[in-house]
């Protein structure tokens, strides 16, 4: 692990620390906040930050920040974390137990360590660039699933979905009919992590924020899976058309994306 071993495991330690605190309170809905329509943030949204906050820049003074909860610091090297403190805010609002926690490490532009930490299930998925992907220290692979007939996929919905034409109800019903079933369960990252475990078989959504998928989309590579946006060009956080598959099933996907078009909504 030379060269990242440090960033990692400091990754791991926060989101487990942070984790804790989330599952300590899953139960409790405490202070509901709205940034928008159907957008919430919750007390522990923030806190959890400040706890991520905390451990990293006590260890790493130099680096900057990228985190959902208004953190925009930048650094004094080629380092920045991308931090999403609750990925999966509305479920955890809920008390719905499929939420998580999600530090990326940003190197000169390239994303080189990523940790997700699922507190509900105390499953710890890892990885570091060039080094593979870990689910709680075993190696994890994508599937081997050939065709999208027979793949179960995941997606999600903006939180503009009232509002926008642009809001993944056409692709989900092209992927409806086509997959063998879709699931929604509402934490990008943590749908990036079942594709690398081979839990599901692929992965799209629309408007996603770099703290939603830098972290996942580490691990789906490492794992042996493809990501990238929806017209099959090299992956970025930034880019909010994510699509991240088992590599087997990624042009097929790709396809129906390009076949729902934009041209008339």
């Amino acid at each position: 692990m030379d060269g990242y071993g440090e960033f990692l495991e400091a990754a791991k330690a926060a989101a487990r620390e942070a984790g804790g605190l989330l599952r300590e309170n899953a139960d409790k809905r405490g202070e509901i906040m709205f940034k928008g329509a159907v957008d919430l943030v919750t007390h522990f949204d923030r806190k959890s930050q400040e706890m991520i906050f905390r451990r990293l820049s006590a260890a790493f003074p130099g680096h900057g920040y990228l985190a959902e909860e208004g953190l925009s610091l930048p650094g004094t090297s080629d380092c920045r974390w991308i931090i999403d403190p609750i990925d999966g805010t509305t479920n955890f609002a809920h008390t719905f137990p499929v939420f998580c926690v999600s530090i990326a490490l940003e190197q000169k532009g390239e994303v080189v360590v990523g940790a997700v930490y699922d507190p509900m299930r105390d499953e710890l998925f890892e990885a570091a660039r060039g080094r593979g992907a870990f689910l709680n220290g075993a190696r994890i692979r994508v599937s081997d699933i050939p065709e999208l007939g027979k793949a179960l996929l995941a997606t999600g919905f903006p939180y503009d979905v009232r509002t926008s034409r642009f809001n993944n109800v056409r692709e989900f019903n092209a992927f409806i009919v086509r997959a063998q079933a879709v699931r929604r369960c509402g934490s990008a990252a943590l749908d990036l992590c079942y594709v690398a475990c081979g839990r599901f078989d692929g992965f799209w959504e629309l408007k996603l924020k770099p703290w939603d998928v830098a972290a996942g989309a580490l691990i789906v590579e490492e794992a042996g899976g493809r990501v990238s946006d929806f017209e099959g060009r090299p992956f970025d956080p930034f880019n909010q058309r994510t699509l991240a598959t088992n590599g087997l099933i990624h042009e097929e996907m790709k396809k129906a994306l390009e076949e729902c078009g934009d041209d008339d909504r």
